[in-house]
């Protein structure tokens, strides 16, 4: 996670947001770095996997560029944010956690990194995926976030779905799959909620204390760093200021065609 003020933006819109009632079978969220599931769409994983939604993440990169610790090097803090993300996870009742392990700061846009998200979709066959909305321009967004949510949406349309696509795939047993569909986290212009009230905040809360190396002011009270446990409640109270629940989690959703 970098950018922290970043991750906790929330959207100028006023209106009431379009609320998504329906829990998938299957879900997927494809994040950049460890601690970003959590942040962006953790309330919501809360939800769906005590309603029966099997989640799997797939974080991108090994974190080896987090650490606010001048004394900390790549290769201490990599297993360190590993097992944080686990340890998160397992907060959450995630059960699988696919660590691409790319460099911190150096995801691209190449068949390479789509390769290992269509697999990625293909294996598991999502109903629906998070990930970064990499259009959003209110503001700086790490460029690992972009490369993430641009390749995530195209590794769903058209790569994972069409049979010419990675036919090396197929060869070893794995079938087109057709994501119905992809939620944006942190868009500019989100244009439906998910009700995460009745406790499911605190459990995302919970999930992203795990991640104590990037979110010390939440663990430690007496730190003088934002406490990211205040944040996110007051953006999943103003997400839903309008609707008629307590707590939300905004998104901005792509349907597929049928």
């Amino acid at each position: 996670m970098t950018q922290r003020a970043s991750e906790f933006y929330q959207p100028g819109r006023t209106e009431p947001f379009n609320v998504i009632e329906d829990v998938p079978e299957r879900a997927m969220v494809v994040c950049a770095h460890p601690d970003d599931a959590e942040i962006g769409t953790g309330g919501t994983v809360a939800k769906w996997v005590e309603k029966g939604c099997e989640v799997v993440y797939v974080v991108c990169t090994d974190g080896s560029g987090g650490s606010n610790d001048d004394d900390m090097t790549s290769d201490r803090i990599v297993p360190v944010r590993k097992e944080e993300q686990s340890e998160a996870a397992r907060v959450l009742g995630v059960k699988h956690v696919i660590m691409l392990g790319h460099a911190d700061g150096g995801l691209e846009d190449d068949r390479v990194f789509r390769g290992e998200l269509v697999q990625a979709i293909r294996t598991y066959r999502p109903d629906t995926v998070f990930s970064h909305d990499p259009h959003r321009i209110n503001g700086f967004q790490h460029r690992d976030h972009r490369m993430a949510g641009t390749v995530t949406a195209d590794a769903i349309y058209p790569y994972a779905r069409d049979h010419l696509h990675f036919p090396e795939q197929l060869k070893a047993g794995l079938e087109p799959h057709k994501v119905r569909r992809l939620l944006f986290w942190g868009a500019d212009y989100p244009d439906v909620i998910v009700d995460v009230s009745g406790g499911y905040v605190e459990t995302q809360i919970e999930a992203l204390s795990k991640h104590a190396s990037q979110v010390l002011g939440l663990v430690n009270q007496s730190s003088d760093r934002p406490r990211f446990g205040e944040r996110l409640r007051e953006r999943s109270k103003g997400a839903a200021e309008n609707n008629d629940f307590d707590e939300g989690e905004t998104f901005r959703q792509l349907i597929a065609r049928p």
